[in-house]
C-alpha cells in the first residue's frame, strides 16, 4: 500500500462524484439528490485519493451530537480488497464519533459491519412496478409548500432518531422539477406526508410517513398518479405488514434488499407508520 494514498472532504461542487459512482454499483439516486444530501452535512463526505487520482469515496452524516449514517461507501473496482477502504471507513467512523450510527447493508456484508459494533435491526425491501395510479380527489391533500414547511418539520421528527431540518428544506423544496409531494392535514394537522422524485431509473417514493394505513394508501396513489405509467420504487421497512400489503395491491414486486443496521442503542420508530424510507443513502 502505498503512502500517497490521502483521504479529503469532498466540496459541494464534488457532490456529484459519489452520486455518479453509486450510479455506476447501480444503485439509482435521485438526479437531483447532491445538494439535498450535501445539505444535511456539509463537511460529512471523503474522497480517498492516490496521486490526486479519486479512488474511493463514503459520506458519514451528521445529524446534531447524538445520531449519524453511514452511506455512499464505494471503492472503484480496480482498488478493492488493497485496504483503502478501511482506510476510509476508519476516517468516517472517526467523524461520527460515538453518536448512535445507522446504515443500510446488503446481506453479505452485514457480518463485516457486525465486527465494527453493528447489529441487524430489521429489513428494508424494495419493490417496484409501473405507476397506474390515478390521484385521487381527497380535499385534505396539500401539495408541499405553502406554509406547510414547520408543521412537515415537527411531523418528520416521529420518524427520525435526530432533527434534519436543513436537510428537509431542500429535500421538501417544491420549486424542483424532479420531485413533488404531497401531505395529508386533517383538522389543522398534518397526518402524513410524502415525496417522489425522479431517478435515472423511474421514480422513488421516499419518504411515506402516515398516521394510519387508508392515509398512507391515499399518499400513495397521490405520489404514484404524478408520474402514472412509469416506473416507481418505494423502500419498505419489513416490520410494517401494511406496507408489504399496500405494495403488492398495486403490483410492485419485491427486487430488492438492505438491512438497517445501527452501532450504539437503536432508535425506537413507529415502524407501522413508517410506509417508505426516505432514502438508503442518508436514512
Amino acid at each position: 500500500m502505498t503512502d500517497a494514498f490521502r483521504i479529503r472532504q469532498l466540496k459541494e461542487s464534488e457532490i456529484h462524484i459519489p452520486l455518479e459512482l453509486a450510479m455506476e454499483e447501480g444503485w439509482n439516486p435521485g438526479i437531483e439528490d447532491g445538494p439535498a444530501f450535501f445539505t444535511a452535512d456539509p463537511n460529512g463526505y471523503f474522497a480517498g485519493e492516490i496521486d490526486g487520482k479519486l479512488i474511493n469515496v463514503i459520506s458519514a452524516v451528521r445529524y446534531g451530537d447524538t445520531f449519524g449514517f453511514i452511506g455512499l461507501y464505494i471503492c472503484k473496482p480496480e482498488f478493492r480488497t488493497m485496504g483503502y477502504g478501511h482506510r476510509i471507513w476508519d476516517h468516517a467512523m472517526a467523524y461520527l464519533g460515538s453518536r448512535v450510527i445507522g446504515l443500510d447493508a446488503v446481506n453479505e456484508q452485514t457480518a463485516s459491519y457486525a465486527q465494527h459494533g453493528f447489529k441487524s435491526v430489521y429489513r428494508n425491501i424494495r419493490h417496484a412496478g409501473i405507476s397506474m395510479c390515478d390521484t385521487p380527489m381527497d380535499p385534505r391533500l396539500a401539495p408541499l409548500g405553502h406554509g406547510l414547511f414547520p408543521g412537515i418539520r415537527d411531523y418528520d421528527q416521529r420518524f427520525f432518531p435526530a432533527e434534519r431540518t436543513q436537510f428537509l428544506k431542500t429535500w421538501a423544496a417544491p420549486m424542483l422539477e424532479t420531485r413533488r409531494g404531497f401531505a395529508f392535514v386533517e383538522d389543522g394537522h398534518v397526518r402524513g406526508y410524502g415525496i417522489i422524485r425522479q431517478c435515472h431509473e423511474g421514480y422513488k417514493i421516499g419518504p411515506l410517513f402516515a398516521d394510519e394505513p387508508e392515509i398512507a394508501d391515499t399518499l400513495f396513489r397521490t405520489l404514484a398518479g404524478q408520474v402514472k405509467g412509469q416506473t416507481i420504487i418505494l423502500d419498505t421497512p419489513e416490520p410494517n405488514a401494511a406496507a408489504l400489503l399496500m405494495a403488492e395491491k398495486y403490483e410492485l414486486s419485491p427486487e430488492f434488499e438492505t438491512f438497517r443496521m445501527y452501532r450504539g442503542l437503536a432508535p425506537d420508530l413507529p415502524l407501522d407508520q413508517l410506509y417508505g424510507i426516505t432514502t438508503f443513502e442518508l436514512g
